[in-house]
C-alpha cells in the first residue's frame, strides 16, 4: 500500500552521502578557522598607542626665593654728615608720598661748628674785600691786594656753599621722602647716632611693578649647587607666590644673574631673575617658588610611561604597519614631571606604544587596547 500524502509530508528529508561530507567538512574549516583567529590574538599583546612628534621641551628645575626690589627701583635715602635720630616716622611696608616726612635729625655738633665756621669765614672775607676795594680807590692798596681779597672771598663762598649742601643746619630737621613709593627697609631707630652716608630709609618706587627694568634682577632665588650648573643667562623663570590664597597667580620672566658661588649659610647657589612684576600679588618680600626651563630644545617628546632601560640603554617600541613591536634606541635629552624629550629614529607616522611595553620584544604582534590608536 502506498503511503498517503499526510505521511509523506511528516517525514524528515533525507541526506545523501555527499551533503553529509560537505556540511562536515564546512564545519570542520570554520571551526579551524576560529580556533587560528584566537591563538593569533592569544599571541598578540594589547597595549595603548599614542602619537609622537617633535617638539619644545626643556627641562624644570624648582628653587624657591623672595621678591626683592630691583636695584633700579630702590633709593637709599641717607645724610652726608653725622648725625642723631630723634624720632622715626616711617615703618617697612608703609607707602609714602613725594615730601612726605621720614624722619627727624640733629646734626652732630661738630657738623654745626664747621657750617658756624664757614658762614664766619665767608663773612670776613667779605669784609677784608670791602675794606681793600676802599683802600685801592684811595690808592693805598695794589691791585695784587685787591686781587687777593677777592680770591680769599671766593674760596669762602665755595666753603660756605659745601656745607650748606650738606644740609647741615643747627635745630632740628625734617627729612622728606624723595619720590612716591613703599619703604622697603628702615635701617635705623630714634636715638642712633649714624655716619656720614650710613642708610637710614630705603625706598621702592611706587611703580616698581610697572616700571620693570630689563636685565636687572628682581627676584632672588637658590638653587643646588647641582642644578646651578644646568642654568644659563636667558632661561625661562615662572614665579608662583607661597602665600595662602594666591593660588593662580603667576609671572614669567628670565635668569639674569647665575651665582658663581655657593652661600655659606643656606648652601645654595643665587639665582638673579627679572621678572615684570605689574600684579600687585607679587610686592616685595613676597616668597615664590620658580620653575626655571633649563636645557630647552626641540626633540621627540614621549611619555615617561614609554620610556624603558636594559643595558644596552634606554629604548622605546613604536608599531610596525604589520602590527609588529619595533625596539628603538634613543636617547634622554631632557625630561620634566609628564614626558622625556628623546633622540631617536623615531617615525611620526608609526604610533608609539605607551602602556603594555613591558612584555614587549622586538617584532612581537601588538593590537591596540580599546582597538584604535590614541
Amino acid at each position: 500500500m502506498l503511503p498517503t500524502a499526510d505521511v509523506m509530508q511528516s517525514r524528515p528529508p533525507i541526506l545523501n552521502a555527499a551533503c553529509v561530507t560537505a556540511l562536515c567538512v564546512t564545519l570542520f574549516l570554520t571551526g579551524a578557522s576560529a580556533t587560528r583567529a584566537h591563538a593569533d590574538e592569544a599571541a598578540s599583546v594589547a597595549v595603548e598607542l599614542a602619537k609622537v612628534q617633535r617638539e619644545a621641551i626643556a627641562q624644570q628645575v624648582q628653587a624657591y626665593g623672595v621678591v626683592a626690589a630691583a636695584t633700579a627701583n630702590a633709593t637709599t635715602v641717607s645724610l652726608p654728615y653725622v648725625a642723631r635720630i630723634r624720632s622715626m616716622l616711617v615703618q617697612p611696608g608703609q607707602r609714602v608720598a613725594r615730601g612726605a616726612p621720614l624722619f627727624v635729625v640733629q646734626a652732630d655738633p661738630a657738623a654745626i661748628v664747621a657750617l658756624s665756621q664757614a658762614q664766619g669765614a665767608a663773612a670776613l672775607a667779605r669784609g677784608e674785600l670791602a675794606r681793600t676795594t676802599a683802600l685801592y680807590r684811595d690808592g693805598l692798596a695794589t691791585q695784587s691786594q685787591l686781587a687777593a681779597a677777592q680770591k680769599a672771598l671766593d674760596d669762602a663762598q665755595q666753603a660756605l656753599a659745601a656745607q650748606q649742601a650738606l644740609g647741615v643746619s643747627a635745630g632740628a630737621s625734617t627729612i622728606a621722602a624723595p619720590l612716591d613709593g613703599v619703604v622697603a627697609q628702615v635701617s635705623a631707630t630714634s636715638g642712633d647716632q649714624l655716619q656720614a652716608g650710613a642708610s637710614i630709609v630705603q625706598l621702592v618706587a611706587a611703580n616698581a611693578g610697572t616700571g620693570h627694568v630689563p636685565n636687572v634682577p628682581n627676584v632672588t632665588l637658590g638653587v643646588e649647587p647641582g642644578d646651578a650648573l644646568s642654568i644659563h643667562n636667558g632661561d625661562r623663570v615662572e614665579l608662583h607666590p607661597l602665600a595662602a590664597g594666591l593660588d593662580g597667580a603667576a609671572a614669567r620672566g628670565s635668569v639674569v644673574l647665575v651665582g658663581a658661588s655657593v652661600d655659606a649659610q643656606s648652601q645654595l647657589v643665587d639665582i638673579g631673575a627679572s621678572v615684570p612684576l605689574a600684579d600687585a600679588r607679587f610686592m616685595p618680600g613676597t616668597r615664590v617658588r620658580a620653575d626655571i626651563a633649563t636645557r630647552a630644545g626641540n626633540w621627540w617628546v614621549v611619555p615617561r610611561t614609554a620610556v624603558l632601560r636594559d643595558a644596552q640603554g634606554a629604548y622605546v617600541f613604536q608599531v610596525t604597519p604589520a602590527g609588529k613591536a619595533q625596539r628603538i634606541a634613543v636617547t634622554i635629552r631632557v625630561e620634566n614631571d609628564r614626558a622625556y624629550g628623546v633622540d631617536g629614529s623615531l617615525d611620526a607616522a608609526r604610533p608609539l606604544v605607551v602602556s603594555g611595553n613591558y612584555e614587549l620584544t622586538d617584532g612581537m604582534p601588538v593590537r591596540p587596547a580599546g582597538g584604535v590608536a590614541r
